[in-house]
């Protein structure tokens, strides 16, 4: 057994170390700076209570992006400094956010204890590279993302930091499943590296009925395709899709993780998934073979995803309305029936009018998954969304990419199970239309403005915010652009007061009401490395059985032209 000395090593603070709502992000050419990630894993220990650090376990695993695996190998030296006892490392330092979340949760050591919490890597859905971003992020003993009660003590530590603790061992081997043992001050450190998706798949066969799915994917008229765009997602879908499911190996594209996402941009939307949204018929190019009846896509880290069907894009905003529609016939988990939903401020309200047809506790919350942790902890919510390609349950604490996808093939075996051996299969079209000619059709679009300079965005939403005071001046503006715009009956900055433990989230976007249950909405949003992005989001209401098949674009244009 090896053995090493805890050593305190002085550093000073470095500036801008705030965690935002989705951790600390920023190129990787500023966390490879001396000192820089570790002064903000010391502060993250010194943020946390005692007993979560000391003698405790904790995991340490990301989305195997660049820089990824040093990173692993400072933390584990690190927790061993901090006293931590144990550390559980996905194989190759590979682990979803959603399988990180449900390691937290789910997975019992030899000894029978669970981890207390996580260090997350990963930068979500943007590049990874040498010259691309880095990120990191802890998430708590429930799973889910610190609360800004932490996030705040980081960024208070990181301003005032003067050393860290570490301890001088060899690297671990990650890329072995083995416990190796040391010695540190005593006593005896352990670093558990096991397989990345064992625990994840237990987790999905306890909510799905994997056989029930199986029967639709061995259909001859059911054609399937999943895109890890080169992310960890890679490290579940042949697992699941293939070995549990029977899908052909063909199905899978990009699915080897990569360091650089292949190069690509790992955000699972109509303009970044390029080969999946061509073999799904959506492309510039026609395609000469008939596209598969399903496809989806992850980021990079797992947690968000896209659905499409032949020819035909889901909209994140309804994904989440036709799960929750049809989660308690189609989905085992959920078949007591569900305690609640919830969507971000800005995802549309699709989902709200499923919750009022169906009786559910409806619950419209600041963007940030943290919130909808709350409500799960509280069990007052079931299913949730947000409209950055972002689905999940209470099964875990984060956001689901691979859950998503399963709940859309599990609706489909439910809306196919007497029609598998008939001439035609209900189609992914075919439960959107359906699911519109029930509730209604919000249309939808955002438009992203990134890189913008941070003293011109914040002078731009304080305007808007004083426009706010005069709906008379507001309407006098719409109108005269556009006169067949319903009117603003109302406007505000949101602001959540949270039921479970009654925090205030202000400053949350800016948002225009229409009388005809139309919306903008003007928000900050702080998931890029660098500079501001404005984010405008478009909404319009439409009950009417003849107008909800109109496309997006001649439907929002009124809108789009007064924003």
């Amino acid at each position: 057994m090896q053995s090493g000395q805890v050593k305190r090593v002085e550093t000073t603070p470095f500036e801008g170390q705030k965690p935002g709502t989705s951790g600390l992000r920023k190129k990787v050419k500023v966390f490879t700076q001396p000192h820089y990630l570790q002064n903000f894993v010391q502060s993250t220990f010194n943020a946390l209570p005692a007993d979560k650090v000391k003698g405790a376990r904790i995991v340490v695993s990301g989305d195997g992006r660049y820089y990824s695996k040093e990173a692993i190998q400072i933390i584990i030296k690190m927790a061993a400094g901090n006293g931590v006892r144990s550390v559980w490392v996905g194989q190759n330092g590979l682990l979803s956010t959603p399988a990180v979340s449900a390691v937290v949760r789910e997975r019992v050591g030899a000894d029978g204890s669970k981890a207390s919490g996580a260090f997350i890597l990963t930068a979500s859905h943007n590049p990874g590279g040498p010259n691309e971003d880095f990120g990191i992020k802890y998430n708590m003993e429930n799973g889910g993302p610190a609360p800004e009660s932490i996030t705040d003590k980081i960024y208070e530590n990181t301003t005032k930091i003067k050393e860290y603790l570490t301890v001088e061992l060899p690297d671990v081997d990650i890329a072995k499943v083995g416990v190796t043992t040391f010695s540190v001050d005593g006593g005896t450190f352990d670093v558990d590296v096991f397989d990345s998706a064992s625990d994840y798949v237990k987790l999905m066969k306890s909510i799905f009925d994997f056989e029930f799915i199986r029967k639709l994917l061995s259909s001859p008229k059911f054609t399937f395709c999943y895109d890890a765009l080169h992310g960890v997602a890679g490290a579940y879908a042949k697992r699941i899709f293939v070995e549990e499911l029977g899908a052909k190996e063909s199905s899978l594209l990009n699915c080897v993780p990569k360091e650089d996402f292949g190069g690509g941009h790992p955000d699972p939307n109509l303009t970044y998934a390029k080969e999946l949204v061509a073999r799904m018929g959506l492309g510039k190019s026609t395609t000469q073979d008939e596209p598969p009846e399903f496809g989806a896509a992850a980021d990079g880290d797992a947690d968000r995803n896209m659905i499409l069907g032949k020819r035909f894009f889901v909209t994140p905003s309804d994904s989440v309305a036709i799960i929750a529609a049809n989660a308690v016939e189609a989905i085992p988990y959920f078949s007591a029936g569900l305690k609640g939903v919830a969507r971000s401020m800005p995802t549309s309200a699709a989902l709200d009018v499923v919750a009022q047809h169906l009786n559910l506790k409806f619950f419209e919350v600041p963007t940030g998954w943290k919130f909808f942790g709350n409500l799960m902890d509280a069990g007052l919510c079931s299913v949730c969304g947000e409209e950055s390609f972002g689905t999940g349950s209470d099964h875990i604490r984060e956001k689901d990419g691979i859950w998503a996808v399963l709940a859309w093939l599990s609706i489909l075996a439910y809306k196919n199970k007497e029609n598998l051996g008939g001439e035609k299969l209900v189609s992914v079209e075919d439960i959107v239309r359906q699911h519109w000619a029930t509730f209604g059709r919000h249309y939808y679009t955002r438009y992203d403005y990134e890189n913008v300079d941070a003293g011109a965005a914040k002078e731009l939403m304080a305007s808007l915010v004083k426009l706010q005071s005069s709906l008379s001046e507001v309407n006098q503006i719409v109108k005269g652009i556009r006169s067949d715009v319903s009117s603003v009956v109302n406007a505000d900055e949101f602001e959540y007061k949270d039921p479970v433990d009654g925090s205030i989230s202000k400053h949350q976007g800016i948002r225009y009401l229409f009388e005809d249950g139309s919306r903008l909405v003007f928000r900050l949003s702080g998931t890029g490395s660098e500079g501001a992005t404005i984010r405008l989001y478009i909404e319009q209401y439409e009950k009417d059985p003849s107008k909800i098949g109109r496309e997006s674009q001649e439907a929002l244009g009124p809108l789009v032209s007064c924003s």
